[in-house]
């Protein structure tokens, strides 16, 4: 049954699931559709919701599992060190998801944290994985851009979320969540028409639970955040290159990825095709979904 875009985040409608991964912690997840499996992972600051306008689109022709990722959404338990909930932990929630569900493969849709996820599960379990759809993903190419003086600022909230000081300003208080997160979709969004009316409501009510926005942020307190990412990365190996073919959407009005960051994208993600949206930001399952929808129908 196809899902309508409208519909509240608590509808049934929207096939909501539960399952305890290998860490004994609940996982997550929507599904509805049927036919070849995609499995989406969100963004921050984001959980399933960002791909509520993708999922009508796609659940015609496709079974589409859209994970809460460790930390985010409904997918918290018990407490746990941050660097559970860094690449390596993600990646492993994914596969579990994969194990549990009976899914031997499926293509992968991600953007922002979820596009670093997807790509290293790619890596890790190419057999698992039919396609990558990805957007405006973070690559170690990339690294010394992130770095540049005049663009290092752009990642300022990655440097606060370290500080126990975001949880006592943020975590727990409607109004410091709406601020916070309204900063980030007025900065990084570019298409404001595309996003549902209530959409940040919807954020604003998953993120404003106690010790919801803390534990979104120990993402970044894992070190997995792009400006620790590309601090490693001046230091280490280039990581090995991801075989399963991909299809790269970058959304030319983001703020944080600039279009120069696809370049040498192909040393991650060799034969990749990329589509430059002149009118799309950061939140490209959201912003971009009738794009992304496309794309995804070509691995299918």
């Amino acid at each position: 049954m196809s899902t309508r875009s409208d519909l509240p985040p608590d509808s049934p409608l929207w096939g909501h699931g539960e399952l305890r991964d290998s860490a004994g912690q609940r996982v997550h997840y929507t599904r509805g559709g049927s036919g070849p499996t995609v499995v989406c992972l969100h963004g921050w600051p984001g959980f399933w919701i960002d791909y509520r306008c993708l999922r009508p689109l796609l659940e015609p022709d496709a079974d589409v599992v859209a994970i809460d990722l460790r930390g985010f959404g409904g997918s918290m338990d018990a407490e746990l060190a941050a660097d559970h909930f860094g690449r390596a932990g993600q990646v492993g929630v994914v596969r579990d998801v994969f194990d549990a569900l009976g899914i031997a493969q499926a293509v992968l849709v991600g953007y922002d944290v979820g596009s670093s996820v997807a790509i290293q599960f790619a890596r890790e379990s190419p057999e698992r994985a039919t396609g990558l759809v990805l957007g405006n993903p973070m690559h170690p190419a990339s690294a010394p851009l992130a770095l540049e003086p005049d663009h290092r600022g752009e990642f300022w909230y990655q440097d606060f979320h370290q500080l126990r000081l975001a949880d006592e300003l943020v975590d727990g208080r409607p109004e410091a969540v709406l601020s916070y997160l309204r900063h980030f979709y007025g900065h990084w969004g570019h298409r404001p028409a595309a996003f549902h009316p209530d959409h940040l409501d919807d954020l604003v009510r998953a993120y404003a639970r106690p010790d919801a926005f803390s534990r979104s942020v120990n993402w970044y307190r894992s070190g997995s955040s792009t400006v620790f990412a590309a601090l490693a990365a001046r230091d280490a190996e280039f990581p090995p290159p991801v075989a399963v073919p991909a299809s790269v959407l970058w959304g030319a009005a983001d703020p944080l990825y600039p279009p120069t960051f696809a370049e040498g994208l192909e040393k991650t993600l060799p034969g990749h095709t990329l589509r430059v949206l002149d009118d799309v930001g950061h939140f490209i399952p959201l912003e971009a979904p009738d794009e992304t929808a496309e794309a995804v129908h070509r691995f299918l």
